[in-house]
């Protein structure tokens, strides 16, 4: 771009405020806003009067991945061994540390419960640097941390990575420690832990804005992302480098809104259910 961006944090409410300010931005071609998977879960959990389609969709820019790691110092050597230490050990015995309540991370954990039959006690912490240094710390048994939350720790040799939650294996295969990359972490899948989940990095414009004015930022994005800058990122961030615009990306943003709907009826998370 030939014109600088200024960026607006608008912190508050899991993303509410930011979304609201969008919503209410009708028309307006010089706002675009970086939304997560909290696009979905927010308005579910809170009931603020806002859902995705009150914006203009623009590009798919990556799914973040989560990771299952537990202490290098348990006995686990992979997934399908702690979710069995878990399942015999109890319900509400071992701890499953994540950033947030209702959110991504806890979601994962309901999503893990149901698929394995296991029960967690969900801790939840300020962000992800805090979930790894817990459980470094040995306070709790496991976490859902996306890979660059907890990636010192693992090149330190402190935590173990399990599995990924996503249908294929990470395609990076520089190594990361000294005997892993990425790409040698199994899917959950593959570890015998039926459970999916990845978390959206989307770009979003205000409604009603023009299809010239969508297509400048479209024809941007694509662009950005088929640069050797972006590419870097996405390995250094070890996210699944998926892009999207268009009627894909609408389809991929229904089915995903369907899918955390179910979950977090399942989970008792939707604000109607309080």
């Amino acid at each position: 771009m030939k014109e600088p961006l200024i960026v607006v944090n608008k912190s508050g409410g899991a993303g509410a405020e930011g979304f609201l300010a969008v919503k209410e931005a009708k028309g307006d071609p010089h706002k675009i806003i970086i939304s997560l998977s909290n696009l979905f879960t927010t308005p579910m959990a809170t009931g603020v009067p806002f859902n995705w389609k009150d914006m203009t969709p623009v590009a798919m820019m990556a799914l973040d991945q989560f990771v299952l790691w537990t202490n290098v110092d348990g006995p686990y050597k992979n997934a399908s061994e702690y979710i069995a230490a878990a399942k015999a050990a109890g319900p509400n015995k071992f701890k499953m540390a994540g950033a947030g309540s209702k959110q991504e991370d806890q979601i994962i954990t309901v999503a893990l419960e149901k698929a394995t039959g296991t029960k967690f006690i969900y801790v939840p912490f300020k962000g992800g640097g805090e979930v790894a240094v817990q459980l470094v710390g040995g306070h709790v048994n496991s976490t859902v941390n996306n890979p660059i939350e907890a990636v010192a720790q693992w090149r330190a040799g402190k935590l173990r990575a399990l599995c990924v939650f996503d249908d294929e294996r990470m395609p990076f295969k520089a190594k990361v420690t000294e005997t892993q990359s990425w790409n040698d972490v199994p899917t959950c899948k593959e570890a015998g832990v039926p459970t999916k989940y990845t978390m959206l990095r989307g770009i979003f414009m205000p409604a009603g804005v023009t299809p010239d004015q969508l297509a400048f930022y479209m024809d941007l994005l694509t662009k950005v992302a088929a640069t050797p800058e972006w590419k870097e990122y996405m390995e250094k961030g070890a996210c699944n480098p998926t892009f999207m615009t268009g009627e894909p990306f609408a389809k991929w943003l229904t089915a995903a809104e369907n899918a955390h709907r179910t979950l977090m009826a399942d989970a008792g998370f939707l604000a109607s259910n309080k």
